[in-house]
């Protein structure tokens, strides 16, 4: 059998069902053996976009999205998506061709050391050298990106391999259990919980990875014990729940780090050492409980007195099945410190001033988006406001990157978002600056006739560093520019172009979109002006005060 037919059939035995794609001339081989594959394969516009689709499609689904580029700048280009997927513990395997490698002819022409350039942002790299290594390799790869915390690997295949004669084999999948917690760990745990005087549960991205949603849901009904999540722990429980205080979105300073420090013990479930810290450990001060599939990794601002490791569903449900609740437990505080977050976040909700504050259009989306709809947001200062605001109800329904927080992503992601989840609302939200870094991605999604939303917030500037130049008392310098007329730039790809000019009329061309198919872009000026008032000065004066 051809190697690269192969390489195919190992994919397909894996379950791929799309892989996107930048092809080039190394890829030829592949490509057609491609042809006749039950494997769907997406063109996009840019390698960074197929990187960017590949690992959201692995995020959702948590099987191996799957993307390919070529040699040398193809292969650099998908660096950052590398990094994307390492960081935010997303399944993706990347495949690049290459010069061959038995004899060449052109020299050193665009040829790099891909697979040691892949080394520091990938779990696993490898180049193909002999065509019948691709199923153990193969399967290799995809084991490995799905181990507890997901991650990125590569593959490198050759011109010269990819042609070659191998045999005709494929390995078997075999997938295994998550361990569990020892017995005496889990007694220790109820033990702590039990002596404590106000417990907190906080939810990270490993709880929102392996959809532990149920039984940290029972855990939480059980046990009556308020909890809080970090940006990428949203929407593991319902965010309805009457004990959900809120989101840690900023590093320090806002209600949510009130009720940690009033707290003794923190309960820390799915914590994932690349989120920013949602609270800082002193030492002699709260004790905390690391429950997560790997023991903690200790730094100078998490060092857990005690870690819950193995399958964090089992040991939640075992935890809840032996903790009862104590009289002596006082969560008083943490009931009005929501009563206040509560009428706090909901104060500009209301507030129809255009161009639009960011909390005004969290309440409006939330209103009229269904319960499963899944917000794609890019980078920028509205994902601030959109984790602390915007309440999720159900897991991976915002995606949003706080482990890379790369811009450029909230496009592509989106995408990948829809394919996945073809029946779903999407919707992307993008700042000006982050959305040009990838909008040539509205043609994949015209192409593919999807059915998405996509709002740009424009501010004719970098906003997310505007907010934190004034926070430190620089001067307004340099992250001012200019855009293009983002209506007419839509439009000439196909899509549906709006310039929102007004509140009532955003309102009006949302309703519109939502309803109607096809790719639509609304643009939407932005308000910005009470970033530096609300989240660098009132909070810090005022949060701690209930």
């Amino acid at each position: 059998m051809k190697a690269s037919d192969l390489l195919v059939k190992a994919l397909e035995n894996e379950g791929v069902e799309y892989i996107f794609a930048v092809p080039g001339e190394e890829n030829l081989d592949l490509l057609n053996s491609l042809k006749d594959s039950s494997i769907r394969l997406i063109v996009t516009r840019h390698e960074q976009g197929a990187g960017f689709m590949a690992a959201t499609l692995g995020r959702i689904t948590e099987k191996t999205g799957v993307c390919l580029a070529t040699l040398g700048p193809g292969a650099t280009n998908l660096v950052t998506p590398a990094a994307f997927a390492r960081l935010g513990a997303m399944p993706m395997l990347m495949i690049t061709g290459q010069k061959p490698i038995k004899s060449s002819k052109q020299g050193r022409f665009q040829i790099l050391d891909v697979v040691d350039l892949m080394q520091p942002v990938t779990r696993f790299t490898r180049q193909i050298v002999n065509g019948n290594t691709i199923a153990p390799l193969v399967r290799e790869a995809f084991r490995l990106s799905m181990e507890e915390r997901p991650a990125s690997v590569h593959l490198e295949l050759p011109e010269d391999i990819a042609r070659e004669d191998c045999d005709d084999t494929v390995f078997e999948v075999v997938g295994h259990r998550m361990p569990a917690a020892n017995d005496k760990s889990l007694a220790e745990a109820v033990a702590m919980i039990e002596a404590a005087k106000s417990p907190l549960v906080l939810i990270g991205a490993g709880a929102n990875r392996k959809r532990v949603c149920s039984a940290l849901t029972d855990f939480v009904d059980a046990t009556g014990i308020p909890f809080f999540t970090t940006q990428m722990g949203k929407g593991v429980i319902d965010e309805r729940h009457p004990l959900y205080l809120g989101t840690a979105a900023l590093s320090a300073n806002d209600f949510i780090h009130c009720a940690i420090d009033h707290s003794d013990l923190v309960i820390n479930v799915g914590h994932d050492v690349v989120e920013k810290p949602p609270f800082i450990m002193e030492h002699g001060g709260k004790k905390v409980i690391h429950i997560n599939f790997c023991p903690a990794e200790v730094d100078a601002v998490y060092f857990p007195q005690l870690n819950v490791v193995g399958d964090i569903a089992l040991s939640l449900k075992n935890l809840g099945q032996q903790i009862r609740k104590q009289d002596h437990w006082d969560l008083s505080y943490f009931e009005a410190m929501k009563k206040e977050v509560d009428t706090h976040l909901s104060r500009y909700f209301e507030d129809d001033r255009f161009p639009m504050l960011p909390q005004r259009l969290v309440n409006l989306l939330r209103s009229k988006l269904d319960d499963g709809a899944i917000l794609s947001l890019d980078n920028g200062i509205y994902k601030v406001w959109f984790a602390r605001n915007y309440k999720c109800y159900k897991p991976n329904t915002m995606l949003l990157d706080n482990a890379l927080a790369s811009m450029g992503a909230g496009l592509p992601s989106a995408i990948a978002a829809k394919i996945a989840r073809p029946d779903s609302q999407v919707v992307a939200i993008c700042g000006d600056g982050g959305f040009m870094m990838n909008s040539q991605e509205l043609e994949t999604a015209v192409r593919l006739e999807l059915d998405l939303v996509v709002i740009v917030l424009n501010d004719n500037a970098f906003g997310m560093i505007k907010w934190k130049q004034e926070g430190m008392g620089f001067d307004d310098y340099g992250l001012d520019y200019s855009n293009p007329k983002f209506v007419d730039y839509a439009r000439s790809y196909g899509a549906n172009g709006y310039l929102a000019t007004s509140d009532d009329h955003f309102q009006e061309t949302l309703d519109h979109c939502l309803a109607s198919p096809g790719v639509h872009l609304i643009e939407l000026p932005v308000d910005y002006s009470l970033n530096h008032r609300i989240l660098n000065v009132l909070l810090k004066e005022k949060a701690c005060q209930v």
